[in-house]
């Protein structure tokens, strides 16, 4: 049963995104995986990788990337194939460029590349809002904090090495918690349209949720469909400027079927020879982009 109405149409599709491939068998996430291979070689094997899908397993994950890697790598090769093996992790609600290895060593050399900062990661982010200024650099660590609401819970949070003194606001240096990561994350606008922005993102540290923090509490832009990071102090859908609203042909009470539009873009990998894959926007983001009239810049 389709909805006729457009707009019941692309709600239904919203909701349907985060479940589409929980429910598959095995075999059939690896081979939508390798439908999604866009190159590979020897030494290594890149993949689009699609929304809704974690990297990991987990209590109520049915489906993940790792359980089918030895799928995939059969698929690819032939039946006697080594499983593939992880380099980096993407969110489960990220999408885009992800890199597997053919062997352990490659895995290594590469895990190391992403370790020592030589590899070149480009994210686009729908955000609400806009950055001021429009282009620079956040630099603000990360730590886990547990948040104290009605029903507890555990978020990456800033932990500033600075902070205003309240009896006369001058600037000064607190002492840093030990378990605060350094973070950095370079950011530019890239168009805006419907109280949102289009950002381009280069992560240069690789701190869990690092863009989406960065971004919601550095900046005062969470993503577009990040429920989790858009209020601090409780679990609650992310509230939507009424101008978006109308653009997307939401109702607040919708928000929640919203996704999170943040996509792995771009990566540059100094493998031998620099390799350079691109990946274009899933539907669903490029379907946003043209709801709130965000221009797609050419690469």
């Amino acid at each position: 049963q389709i909805p006729k109405d457009p707009t019941q149409r692309w709600l239904r599709e919203l909701a349907a995104l985060s479940q589409q491939l929980q429910h598959v068998h095995p075999n059939v996430l690896a081979k939508i995986l390798k439908q999604r291979t866009v190159y590979q070689n020897e030494e290594i094997v890149v993949i689009d990788k699609p929304y809704g899908l974690p990297v990991h397993g987990g209590p109520s994950i049915k489906n993940c990337i790792v359980d089918v890697l030895p799928i995939l790598a059969k698929m690819l090769e032939n039946m006697k194939a080594d499983p593939l093996h992880l380099c980096h992790r993407l969110d489960k609600e990220t999408t885009g460029v992800m890199v597997l290895a053919r062997s352990k060593e490659v895995a290594e050399k590469i895990r190391l590349l992403f370790k020592t900062r030589q590899v070149e990661k480009i994210y686009w982010a729908i955000v609400l809002g806009g950055p001021d200024p429009v282009e620079g650099i956040v630099e603000i660590p990360i730590m886990e904090k547990e948040v104290q609401s009605h029903q507890s819970h555990y978020k990456m949070t800033l932990a500033p090495n600075y902070r205003l003194r309240p009896e006369d606001g001058k600037v000064m240096k607190i002492r840093k918690s030990r378990n605060a990561e350094s973070a950095v994350t370079r950011y530019r606008r890239l168009a805006s349209a419907s109280a949102c922005s289009l950002l381009e993102l280069q992560p240069i540290t690789g701190v869990k949720h690092q863009i989406r923090v960065h971004l919601a509490y550095g900046l005062g832009c969470p993503i577009l469909g990040d429920h989790k990071y858009s209020h601090w102090s409780k679990l609650a859908p992310q509230k939507l400027p009424e101008l978006t609203l109308r653009r997307l042909k939401l109702e607040q009470s919708k928000a929640r079927h919203l996704p999170l539009h943040l996509h792995a873009h771009r990566l540059r990998l100094p493998l031998g020879q620099p390799l350079d894959f691109v990946c274009k926007p899933p539907l669903f983001f490029q379907k946003t982009l043209r709801k709130l009239e965000l221009d797609i810049p050419k690469d």
